[in-house]
């Protein structure tokens, strides 16, 4: 015990618990987008019109987009551990059952199902990391995990094409059911709520993370400030609807404006669509390491958090635009993959200002964040596809967006990570005072007696 005190392990303990997180990220996206990629052989199977195929499409959305907030505030409430072991169950159960779909109405249901349970996923897992990372290494891990999700959904397309090819679409989404609930056993085996919980912890890497013994337990007998949370997230969540609208455009129009306004065959688009998804791999990395590594230069949070956000949203505003009016399907290729990388520079930081702002309530203020993206994911691919019907073209709808990432960037500018909510909860306990919210100069006011009878009554002053 005292050589383990000693001598710092070369792997951490919480590296090995990022290292699942990455994982999870990396099993749901693939469990989210495989639906896309099968969606011509399902539709043709099954003989499903274009308005069926879209149902199957869209039931993924809106529960994930109520689920942002029930997830990340059952987190907060029970505890990550069992809370994303819930989930991950119910998305692996539906993954695999979809693989034994016989019926519209069951792929939708399914399809339903595991937006439940990939809804809470992600403001689940940044509650885990609420115990688990310091402060200077939360941008990394958000960034490290979600460059995961992007690289799932990079590998998506020759991934389940390549099941396809042997067994069919049904087998895809078996095997990767299965996957899914094999990582659910890996999580329960190597995850604890807390340092204090887990067997490979040591002192020297508690104290690096900065964890207190029975801050777990204590959050959970906190009751959720909603008025703070969303008094101090609500800014957080017009960035990421911004962020969120791009991003399901690049998700879910990709393919289509590639085919279709640039004229690239089926062999073509299988590398060009995956392009601009790997430069995304790459900025998601970069961003929360770039506001990690400003943090630890300059010890300024905020300017760590914000400049990040709008040297991204910037960036990819700037090449967005060039792109629309660019002639060379190459080059706009590449706009596309420049826009996309510096979009995803500010994903991290996003999902990292939940922790920063909410700290033991971070599962519920992540939530709130999130129901941007959410949001965005029933509006943004819907008003986008009816743009391009009206217009003709897709030169209206990406002009749109370039519009939204202004409206983000400006809004970045006034976060603030410095004023956090638990900094709220301190000041009201300090005002509050001995005799509960009596000001501190009537408190010492000589010859005055005070009592109170009553909290919700007025009080009564006697000389």
């Amino acid at each position: 015990m005292e050589q383990q005190a000693t001598q710092p392990r070369r792997v951490k303990t919480r590296h090995i618990i990022l290292a699942v997180m990455c994982l999870m990220y990396f099993i749901s996206y693939i469990d989210r987008v495989n639906i896309a990629v099968a969606g011509p052989i399902i539709r043709h199977e099954m003989g499903l019109t274009s308005g069926q195929l879209g149902l199957v499409f869209s039931a993924f959305a809106y529960p994930y987009a109520v689920m942002q907030i029930v997830g990340g505030w059952l987190a907060d409430k029970y505890g990550p551990k069992r809370v994303l072991t819930v989930l991950s169950l119910i998305w692996g159960v539906a993954t695999l059952a979809t693989g034994f779909a016989g019926s519209v109405a069951m792929l939708v249901g399914l399809r339903f199902m595991l937006g439940v349970g990939e809804g809470g996923a992600f403001p689940t897992a940044t509650r885990a990391f609420t115990y688990w990372m310091p402060v200077a290494e939360r941008g990394f891990a958000q960034g490290i995990t979600h460059s995961f999700a992007r690289l799932g959904g990079a590998v998506t397309p020759p991934l389940v094409l390549a099941v396809v090819a042997t067994g069919g679409w049904r087998d895809a989404f078996i095997l990767l059911g299965i996957a899914s609930l094999a990582w659910t056993v890996l999580y329960l085996c190597v995850f604890t709520n807390s340092p204090e919980q887990h067997r490979r912890i040591t002192p020297q890497e508690t104290a690096e993370i900065g964890y207190h013994v029975g801050d777990c337990d204590r959050a959970k007998h906190c009751a959720t400030p909603w008025r703070k949370l969303m008094h101090r997230m609500w800014l957080v969540t017009v960035v990421d609807f911004c962020y969120g609208w791009l991003l399901w455009v690049y998700l879910t129009w990709l393919p289509s404006y590639l085919k279709e306004s640039r004229g690239f065959d089926l062999k073509q688009l299988a590398l060009f669509t995956a392009l601009p998804l790997l430069a995304g791999v790459i900025g998601d990395t970069l961003g929360g390491t770039l506001s990690d590594k400003i943090f630890k230069m300059t010890g300024r949070l905020r300017f760590a958090r914000c400049s990040v956000l709008v040297v991204g949203l910037g960036g990819s505003l700037a090449f967005l635009m060039p792109m629309v009016s660019t002639a060379n399907p190459v080059t706009a290729v590449l706009f596309l993959s420049a826009s996309f990388f510096f979009l995803e520079i500010t994903n991290p930081v996003l999902w990292t200002l939940p922790l920063d702002i909410a700290g033991k309530y971070a599962g519920t203020a992540g939530g709130m964040m999130n129901t941007g993206f959410g949001i965005a994911g029933m509006v943004s691919p819907v008003v986008f596809g009816y743009l391009i019907e009206t217009t003709g073209s897709y030169n209206v709808p990406f002009t749109i967006s370039a519009c939204l990432l202004a409206v983000g960037m400006v809004a970045a500018l006034f976060i603030n990570p410095l004023k956090t909510v638990d900094a709220d909860e301190e000041r009201d306990r300090t005002e509050a005072g001995s005799l509960g919210g009596i000001p501190a100069f009537l408190q010492a006011a000589p010859g005055l007696r005070l009592e109170r009878h009553h909290l919700r009554r007025p009080l009564r002053w006697r000389k």
